[in-house]
């Protein structure tokens, strides 16, 4: 092989190296999936309002609606049914 041959095939295999290793996957392109969007924002809610909220009843209904209802957890309106009294 020659000089240029072998920077070649080297080239080559360092570059299959890296875009084997490269996971490139940014989210613009796939989009975003609202059932985990949900899930997440009532784990968050969970962390900030603590025993006063059902996270499993959050949960339960994000998976029932697939994720078109998510809680935000500033907007009273979007997290009352899952708000105890204590």
């Amino acid at each position: 092989m020659t000089g240029e041959g072998l920077i070649s095939f080297a080239f080559l295999v360092i570059t299959a190296i890296c875009l084997n290793h490269a996971k490139a996957d940014p989210s613009i392109a796939r989009g975003y999936d609202p059932l985990e969007i949900c899930l997440e924002n009532c784990a968050q809610c969970k962390k900030m309002l603590g025993s006063w909220f059902e996270g499993p009843l959050c949960a339960e209904s994000c998976v029932k609606y697939r994720g078109r209802l998510i809680p935000d957890c500033e907007d009273f309106a979007s997290i009352a049914p899952f708000l105890n009294k204590l």
